[in-house]
């Protein structure tokens, strides 16, 4: 469902100019770090909470920011998110997207206006992903008839476009409240499409991965391995793999130390809706994973804006 935007929300102030970049529209609290000569802002992982400045700065400045980081404890919060709901991450993730998250996400995988200018700017990164998908998908040949298992679906932002171009598709994700969404999304897209092609209506059901069966032509999962530790991961992959024949299409929130940092940042200040937690996976462990279920990939994308950043893989049998 989310990119790298699932960290705690930040907002980027260059020291030299105390320029701060609000992402609520609220006044920025900030940490004020001196740069000794001016530096271009570093972009942020982060989620749409409150809004806390970080004045981005080098060499020494940086140095005792990092001290700053290895004094934060978020494993602590996290803890406490899960106890809530029973001591399960993925009860966690579960709650947490059928609650606020469901009206966050909701409103930034949708048409309305009321998003800031953050959740825009999700909303535009992800929607160029669901493009790459589609268009990958449409330089195999046409879709009509062909089966596509789209695991962890959201509102539906890619099997909506899908299913208008034929495909049979059966969309999934742990949120009840997503899925129903989808599903009513669907219904207006589907009635409302001028096309004379017979088209199927999508089959939203409230399953997170690990419940998903049955054999498609594509599977796709978008965005949503961010949820999961890379010992859980690989497991994930494997299973998503089983489920395909043809092609299996994965988005992920990509490891570098320089994400790595900043996500370690944002964990300093949570937002009130920051609920899960959000695992960064390297390239070569995700394509290693594939590799070891069977299959290799053979194309790859990457989507970064300011607030999203997410790789993207489309892989096939060895």
């Amino acid at each position: 469902m989310a990119a790298l935007h699932q960290t705690a929300s930040v907002s980027l102030q260059t020291a030299f100019t105390g320029q701060a970049l609000s992402v609520d529209g609220r006044r920025a609290a900030r940490v004020s770090i001196a740069a000794p000569r001016p530096v271009a802002p570093a972009r942020a992982l982060l989620d749409d909470g409150g809004s806390v400045g970080i004045a981005v700065a080098g060499g020494g400045a940086l140095a005792a920011l990092a001290t700053v980081l290895s004094l934060a404890d978020p494993e602590k919060r996290r803890q406490k998110q899960a106890e809530e709901v029973g001591g399960d991450e993925k009860d966690a993730v579960r709650k947490y997207f059928n609650t606020a998250g469901y009206d966050r996400w909701r409103r930034i995988y949708g048409e309305t206006d009321d998003v800031n200018s953050v959740q825009l700017d999700i909303r535009q990164g992800h929607a160029q992903t669901v493009e790459k998908v589609l268009k990958w998908l449409r330089e195999e040949g046409p879709l009509d008839g062909v089966t596509v298992c789209d695991a962890g679906c959201g509102t539906g932002s890619l099997s909506i476009p899908l299913a208008l171009e034929g495909a049979t598709v059966y969309a999934s994700d742990i949120s009840a409240a997503m899925a129903g969404e989808g599903a009513e999304r669907a219904k207006v897209a589907l009635a409302e499409a001028k096309t004379a092609k017979q088209l199927v209506m999508p089959v939203f059901d409230a399953k997170d991965l690990e419940s998903i069966e049955g054999k498609y032509h594509t599977v796709a999962c978008l965005d949503v391995l961010i949820h999961y530790p890379q010992d859980k991961s690989d497991a994930m992959i494997a299973h998503l793999a089983s489920l395909a024949t043809d092609r299996v299409i994965l988005s992920f929130a990509p490891y570098t130390p320089y994400y790595a940092f900043l996500k370690r940042v944002g964990e300093l200040f949570p937002g009130p809706s920051k609920a899960t937690r959000a695992y960064l996976h390297s390239e070569e462990e995700v394509e290693g994973a594939l590799k070891k279920a069977g299959w290799r990939v053979v194309k790859k994308e990457m989507t970064g804006t300011k607030f999203y950043f997410s790789r993207l893989f489309e892989a096939v049998p060895i």
